[in-house]
């Protein structure tokens, strides 16, 4: 998203809206999820950013901020981690190739990872509430393989989509269009080439039942907001009512990232197939989803919330905040500690058992899979931040 969008919104909203909108570069790439699979290697892999204190586990109680040491993220007082499935090409010949990401438009040049928002409702009433400490949530369904058709108008409709860019300026109105019903959206993985990437775009529910930190299915405890939401202006910073069953309003997390595919546009399938797959063996796009295990400093969110009321989100407008460098951020890192290759160069097979499912029943787990299931010395990590050519992409013969 532009700052024009940005500028957009401001516009059209009749009452002022405030957010922040920083970058976060890469943690980890590897199959770990804490919040489905605490204690256990994961069915499929992630790309995670945020605090280094990321571990197999995460249990509610942990410290997080007092435990990190470092973020990938532009604010130090934000040890949280985020994280997605990681999206793959697949060659004609059956192999996979890891698609790289790339830092969104103004956010800095760290290594790959995610921008990340945190938004103000229009209506400043009632306040806005931070995350708790222990909070996490997921939104999407990774098994999911066909649309579960939500109304344009619902809150949740737009929820989880992707962005074909048709360059790679920031100014371009593939980039700068609002979010939802339209020519670059699809909830769908893009069923054409994209000449300047794909950027996957991932909201979260913005309402809480103000007492559980979290719930068996890691939803149940957020619902997305009740009142119409408009499709010609998209869901981002859209207003609505709480149901009663969830009447705390939170900050409207969101996610935007940038998968640099222009490596592999000239090696779409002749038959005019999409080539793109995600970590479970999705290469539908409708399983898409994202994870968030809170872990801010104090009160330090809540500050921002109550303070840094820019309408454009910039990192240096927060004053409640700390910013780090792109140094800083790139050089807080974890080793992967599944030993397999996630990445750098061609895959035989995609990391876990996923075999393409390509619906439109939902996805099944694989049943004595024979992957790597624990923790170890890990495989040498491919070099980050490296630049990715057509080259570097096509496998030997």
């Amino acid at each position: 998203m532009s700052w024009l969008h940005l500028v957009v919104f401001g516009l059209l909203l009749p009452e002022t809206q405030a957010l922040l909108r920083f970058g976060c570069g890469q943690l980890v790439t590897q199959r770990f999820d804490p919040l489905v699979t605490p204690g256990q290697v994961s069915p499929h892999v992630h790309q995670i950013v945020g605090g280094n204190a990321f571990n197999l586990t995460m249990h509610p109680d942990l410290d997080v901020p007092g435990i990190a040491t470092c973020t990938t993220c532009r604010f130090k007082e934000d040890k949280s981690n985020y994280w997605t499935a990681v999206m793959y090409f697949k060659h004609a010949n059956g192999s996979f190739a890891r698609v790289p990401q790339i830092p969104n438009h103004f956010t800095g040049e760290y290594n790959g990872g995610m921008t990340v928002y945190y938004n103000q409702r229009p209506s400043g009433n009632p306040r806005v509430t931070a995350f708790p400490k222990g909070f996490r949530m997921i939104t999407g369904r990774p098994m999911d393989r066909t649309n579960r058709n939500f109304p344009n108008t619902q809150g949740e409709a737009w929820a989880l989509s992707f962005r074909c860019w048709q360059t790679t300026g920031p100014y371009d109105y593939s980039n700068s269009h609002a979010i939802g019903p339209g020519p670059f959206d699809s909830i769908n993985l893009p069923n054409r080439v994209c000449p300047g990437g794909i950027r996957s775009n991932t909201f979260f529910p913005t309402c809480w039942d103000g007492v559980n930190i979290d719930s068996p299915n890691h939803a149940s405890h957020v619902s997305f907001f009740e009142s119409p939401a408009d499709p010609n202006v998209g869901l981002f910073l859209q207003d609505g009512t709480c149901p009663e069953s969830h009447p705390v309003k939170l900050p409207q997390l969101f996610f935007e990232t940038v998968w640099d595919t222009r490596p592999f546009n000239s090696m779409y399938p002749t038959d005019g197939s999409q080539p793109f797959v995600l970590s479970m063996g999705d290469p539908t796009g409708y399983g898409h989803h994202g994870d968030y295990l809170f872990g801010w400093e104090g009160d330090s969110l809540q500050r921002a919330m109550d303070n840094c009321l820019d309408m454009f989100g910039r990192p240096a407008d927060c004053k409640e905040l700390t910013l780090i460098s792109d140094e800083e951020m790139n050089s807080c890192t974890l080793k992967p500690q599944v030993d397999e290759r996630v990445e750098d160069g061609y895959l035989p097979a995609l990391p876990g058992c996923n075999p393409i499912q390509r619906g439109p029943e939902s996805a099944t787990m694989i049943k004595d899979c024979t992957a790597v299931s624990t923790i170890g010395v890990a495989a040498t990590p491919v070099a980050r931040g490296a630049e990715v050519n057509e080259a570097q992409v096509t496998p030997s013969p």
